[in-house]
């Protein structure tokens, strides 16, 4: 009777990843192939549903896609929110080491809730680039919000900028990067053989650093970003004292990361004496969002 109840005790729950947030071995014990599959689907729906979704909504004729109704990136941003966490559970899925269930989908559900606050937020403020918006501006210094009447409108479209860039950026990034880095700590072998990387991660590298640039930047997260990144790098001389060696995954993840991270200085020194720019982003950390640059620079010759 005892073992019978301690068998059901360890019954998986239907329709999740048996092994979550199970007890693994020591890390080294696993077959550390590359998850070709996963990183290729992962880059290219980062690239076409979040990167593509601004310029698809502005490429596509305004008579398609009303100002008073989504526009098509919004329905790219929508599966974005619904693919990406699938994508991001698979992750954990593969990796041995994974925090309790409890952290998986509070993490997820605070990743969903996040993205979605900024669905409804980027959607209005894009729409506003085709009423004269310059995102190079604060809201209140915007000339179209200059002219609002009555004036404390202004006061409600800082708000829905202060949802948009501050709560629904945090809640979307921050556990996003946390289960990068959760998968990232399972991504260790004991044979220094595996710790390489094979063609096809390579193809993926470049892709997969833009993206990474494009989302620090445009999101201004780059605390969030610097902090993972440095993290990785403890848990890399802390698993080195162990014999471990980073698999071809941790490898492509760290490559990645450290690629980014230098198209991100090199986007700073580029932009370092961008007046109008440095007046929007006054703070010490100074990282222009490239759609900024985009209405100050490239949609003003047009």
């Amino acid at each position: 009777m005892q073992s019978s109840a301690r068998r059901r005790q360890h019954v998986p729950t239907p329709g999740l990843p048996a092994r979550l947030g199970s007890t693994q071995q020591e890390d080294g014990t696993r077959n550390s192939r590359f998850h070709l599959d996963l990183w290729f689907y992962f880059t290219l729906q980062n690239w076409l549903l979040d990167f593509g979704r601004p310029i698809v909504m502005l490429l596509l004729p305004l008579d398609w896609f009303p100002l008073n109704k989504p526009s098509a990136g919004d329905y790219f941003h929508m599966a974005y929110n619904i693919i990406t966490p699938l994508l991001l559970l698979k992750l954990i899925d593969r990796s041995p080491k994974t925090l309790p269930n409890s952290v998986i989908y509070v993490s997820i559900i605070t990743f969903v809730m996040g993205a979605s606050i900024h669905l409804v937020g980027d959607s209005v403020n894009h729409r506003l680039i085709f009423s004269g918006y310059q995102l190079h501006l604060s809201v209140r210094d915007n000339p179209i919000m200059q002219n609002l009447q009555p004036s404390s409108l202004v006061d409600s479209f800082e708000l829905l900028y202060y949802y948009d860039e501050y709560v629904g950026h945090s809640m979307w990034y921050i556990p996003f990067f946390l289960i990068l880095f959760i998968y990232f700590t399972g991504c260790f072998t004991n044979s220094r053989k595996e710790s390489s990387m094979p063609l096809s991660a390579w193809t993926l590298l470049l892709p997969s650093s833009l993206y990474y640039w494009y989302l620090v930047t445009e999101g201004q997260i780059f605390i969030i970003f610097i902090f993972t990144f440095f993290a990785m790098l403890a848990i890399i001389l802390n698993k080195k004292r162990k014999g471990l060696y980073l698999d071809s995954n941790g490898l492509f993840l760290l490559f990645s990361f450290s690629t980014a991270l230098l198209l991100i200085a090199a986007w700073i020194i580029w932009l370092w004496n961008d007046k109008v720019l440095r007046k929007k982003y006054p703070g010490v950390i100074y990282i222009p969002e490239p759609w900024a640059y985009y209405t100050l620079h490239i949609n003003s010759f047009h």
